[in-house]
């Protein structure tokens, strides 16, 4: 059973080897997040729930990003483990191209309508002077934020290529490096120490874009340095030229990621949206929860994104279909038993974890409620998230398109409306029955997986 289900010790490190950089990685990028609304929310809970809500805005853009760079990083490790040096380099120069483009799009959406997108989520019951005052620190802090999108969009499609050709280490250290000067600044800017100013949340704000410019520098700084590593980035920049059918095929399998991105994130804001309609104290309550949500996720997140990469690489290289199926089943087990772990530690933790704010009673007790509530749901986002990146892998991308943003926007936000809108149905149990949807997409990512189409030679 074990060698069935989860592989000898040479598999394990084959999946360690790549997982464990990645999730350490993403612990370091949501560290930031952490960092910002721990460090916020000493000062008080209308700086705190400002930030919250932009991060919440600027989710959409992020996981925009990511849809992007991930439907060419789909021909990337198949390319990789084809030993195609020269497919590689055209999907690099596909996802910077791309990546720019979501940012120009991006400033044109929050530049003119950010003030907007803040006030729904301030429609819910409370003081009038703290939902006035939360909104002027959105604002604030989100204009800063602005600066940071393009060197946020440019490290993920270098960071990503880098982690699809083999390369996992050199994200995490970038992230380790920009961890240690976001912590620095937030410490500095945010309380004024040093002789410097104490600017709150604008502080955070200043940090952590400081931090993606200096991650930005040294993972393409590596990269460049390192040509015989990274023999894609030859000439990667002398043209912007793809072939014509590559191109066709990328956008092809890249624009349904692409949208299920968009749509996915956008739906989970407006989940957020409506959970803050019942009540000023929920909107931090989400806050404090979705930073430790967003830490423990690191596990099934790295896990998913390890499944695309190790099993896009098997069938790049012609491995039999057994050999996938069998390295996919491994991979998910582990992810599952992964994320039991974390999911424990959470529940441990959701009792001491508010203790770090400096916020109301009412508001603590509530996100530790949620807390425990996403701590028990964990292992079924393992299953679902591994599903989502076997099916990727293959270039199912409408299928996976079907698989989680129509899900979200069929299902779960019809759920979490129509409760918030038209009943008296508090928080917690709102939010148990939209977690526990994911119990639905376990079984429809079990049943797609079995059939076995998404196994496809895509770097032939």
């Amino acid at each position: 059973m074990l060698q069935k289900y989860i592989g000898d010790r040479a598999f394990i490190r084959r999946v360690l080897a790549v997982a464990l950089p990645i999730m350490i990685q993403n612990a370091i990028t949501n560290f930031v997040s952490l960092l910002d609304n721990v460090m916020v929310g000493q000062v008080g809970t209308a700086p705190m729930s400002g930030v919250s809500i932009v991060n919440g805005i600027l989710f959409v853009f992020n996981m925009c990003v990511f849809g992007a760079a991930s439907g060419p990083g789909i021909f990337t490790a198949q390319f990789y483990g084809n030993h195609d040096h020269e497919g590689v380099r055209h999907t690099f120069r596909f996802k910077i191209l791309t990546v720019f483009a979501l940012t120009l799009v991006g400033w044109s959406v929050f530049i003119p309508g950010g003030g907007w997108l803040v006030d729904l989520y301030l429609q819910g019951d409370g003081e009038i002077a703290a939902i006035e005052a939360t909104r002027g620190y959105a604002m604030e802090y989100l204009q800063i934020m602005l600066i940071g999108m393009l060197p946020f969009a440019l490290t993920n499609a270098y960071s990503g290529t880098l982690r699809e050709t083999g390369q996992t280490v050199v994200p995490m250290a970038a992230s380790a490096i920009a961890v240690a000067v976001n912590m620095s600044l937030n410490y500095l800017l945010i309380f004024g120490k040093l002789g410097m100013p104490a600017l709150g949340s604008n502080g955070a704000a200043i940090a952590t874009v400081t931090a993606r410019f200096v991650e930005l520098a040294v993972v393409a700084g590596w990269t460049h340095l390192n040509q015989s590593k990274n023999p894609f980035i030859r000439g990667a920049y002398r043209s912007f030229r793809i072939p014509g059918r590559l191109c066709k095929n990328m956008c092809v399998k890249g624009l349904p990621l692409l949208i299920n991105e968009f749509f996915w994130a956008y739906g989970m804001a407006f989940l957020n949206q409506c959970y803050s309609t019942l009540g000023y104290d929920v909107v931090g309550a989400m806050n404090i929860t979705r930073v430790l949500t967003d830490i423990s996720s690191v596990a099934f997140m790295a896990m998913g994104m390890s499944v695309g990469i190790i099993v896009g690489q098997l069938m790049g290289s012609g491995a039999s279909e057994s050999e996938i199926r069998d390295t996919d089943r491994k991979l998910i087990t582990i992810a599952v038993l992964v994320c039991f772990i974390f999911g424990s530690a959470m529940a441990a933790l959701s009792g001491v974890f508010p203790l770090l704010y400096d916020t109301e009673d009412s508001v603590r007790n509530l996100a530790t409620q949620l807390i425990c509530v996403g701590a028990a749901i964990m292992p079924f986002n393992a299953y679902t998230t591994s599903a989502y990146f076997t099916l990727r892998s293959g270039g199912k991308t409408a299928v996976t398109f079907l698989f989680d943003s129509c899900f979200v926007w069929v299902v779960i936000v019809p759920i979490a409306y129509c409760f918030s809108r038209f009943t008296s149905l508090p928080i917690v149990p709102l939010y148990i029955i939209c977690q526990g949807t994911d119990l639905i997409k376990c079984v429809l990512g079990y049943v797609m997986i079995k059939k076995g189409s998404w196994i496809q030679n895509l770097a032939q």
